[in-house]
């Protein structure tokens, strides 16, 4: 493959395993110069791809150690802060002077921008920050010390992204000091980063809920898009012939009334919309972390009150629907159809409501990702339950 092949621009617009794909062929000194023209997130993300001992000659190509900026975070879980961390540019005692501090940093802000200054102990504790700005205001004799934020904010390593942006929602510093258990400064993470991993955590659910991977883009390989969205369909279909054996299995009601096929699709409609509604924000509220154990129930609880509350709305103008159009077709119980049409729809949507919240929880208590697929099983929970009341009433009802 030529090296001019491949820009930092088809590395923006390709996912991580794709952009592998392109790069795995080229020397490491061309891919890491393709890596340092990202962003250091994307970089790092796209070495997490390569082999162990790949990715070291990579980092070591770009002129960077074992805690270098691509490297540092490797011993980290994915999804964690320190995955995101990036070694602190200044790091100084609080006994340097202003004047050999600026001296000192000279070199350094040409090729790295430093928005603080990090002040430590001699066993590397963190003890304070100092913003750039004091540094330009402050005598050059004064001391780091003297003008220095004490106890800084700090996370940890080991801190979920999740719970990470919790903490820094309401702070809005462009970088955090990142300390390990004993206080020591182990590096430090740009607050630009952690939005936009969480940002795009966030949109990787609307594809994830229908089978599509987390990393595709619009520039994923078609080989590699169809070899993860098939399987997903496959699953579909399954669920799709089992809503089709509940109707099937009531074929003999259908066959006398005729209307009940009319209003099939009209249930099941309203009742995947509410159950997507309420996994939409069940799955919105689990990436923010505002979902806690001791409050599952609250939530499956106000979802299905939710869903019944909508479900009595929508169904009294679908039985109003079904009492007119069986009224002008002369079908004798008229009235007894506008009743089971109402009755499916409220607890067809209670159920959906439920259904929606109780599916992502359900999947992450499995340990798999609540995210992952989860419209395809909520569908197919919804057109059940639905079709299932709806023309069981309906058979015993109407026609027994």
């Amino acid at each position: 493959m030529s090296e001019r092949s491949v820009t930092p621009e088809d590395l923006r617009e390709l996912d991580a395993v794709a952009a592998v794909e392109r790069l795995a062929a080229l020397p490491d000194a061309k891919i890491a110069e393709l890596l340092r023209a990202l962003g250091p997130a994307r970089a790092v993300a796209i070495l997490d791809r390569f082999g162990v001992e790949r990715r070291r000659q990579i980092a070591f190509a770009a002129g960077q150690g074992e805690d270098g900026p691509w490297l540092i975070g490797q011993q980290c879980a994915e999804g964690t802060v320190g995955r995101l961390m990036e070694p602190a540019p200044a790091v100084f005692r609080a006994d340097t002077r202003i004047g050999d501090v600026l001296e000192r940093l000279r070199p350094i802000v040409s090729h790295t921008l430093v928005t603080y200054v990090f002040v430590v102990d001699a066993q590397g504790r963190l003890e304070g920050v100092v913003a750039f700005r004091e540094l330009a205001l402050a005598g050059p004799d004064q001391r780091l010390g003297d003008v220095m934020v004490a106890r800084p904010f700090a996370l940890h390593p080991e801190t979920d992204v999740i719970d990470a942006m919790r903490e820094v929602v309401r702070r809005h510093y462009p970088v955090y000091p990142v300390v390990d258990s004993d206080g020591r400064l182990a590096g430090v993470v740009r607050g630009s980063v952690l939005f936009e991993e969480q940002a795009f955590e966030i949109s990787a659910q609307a594809g994830a809920m229908v089978g599509v991977e987390k990393e595709e883009r619009l520039a994923t390989p078609w080989q590699r898009a169809l070899r993860f969205r098939h399987p997903w369909l496959q699953l579909n279909l399954v669920t799709a012939f089992i809503a089709a054996g509940v109707v099937g299995y009531f074929q003999g009601t259908i066959d006398r009334i005729v209307l009940l096929a009319v209003f099939i699709p009209v249930l099941s409609g309203q009742c995947s919309n509410t159950g997507c509604q309420a996994l939409a924000v069940t799955l919105r509220g689990m990436t923010l972390g505002e979902v806690k154990a001791s409050r599952t129930s609250a939530l499956l609880w106000k979802e299905s009150w939710l869903g019944f509350v909508n479900g009595a709305l929508t169904g009294f103008v679908a039985a109003a629907g079904m009492y007119w159009l069986a009224h002008h077709q002369q079908h004798p119980q008229a009235l007894m159809l506008a009743l089971i049409t109402f009755v499916a729809m409220v607890g067809s949507c209670a159920m959906s409501g439920f259904a929606g919240a109780a599916v992502p929880l359900f999947l992450k208590r499995l340990g798999a990702d609540p995210a992952t697929a989860s419209s395809i099983f909520l569908t197919t929970a919804t057109d059940v339950v639905s079709m299932g009341i709806f023309l069981g009433l309906a058979a015993w009802l109407v026609t027994a």
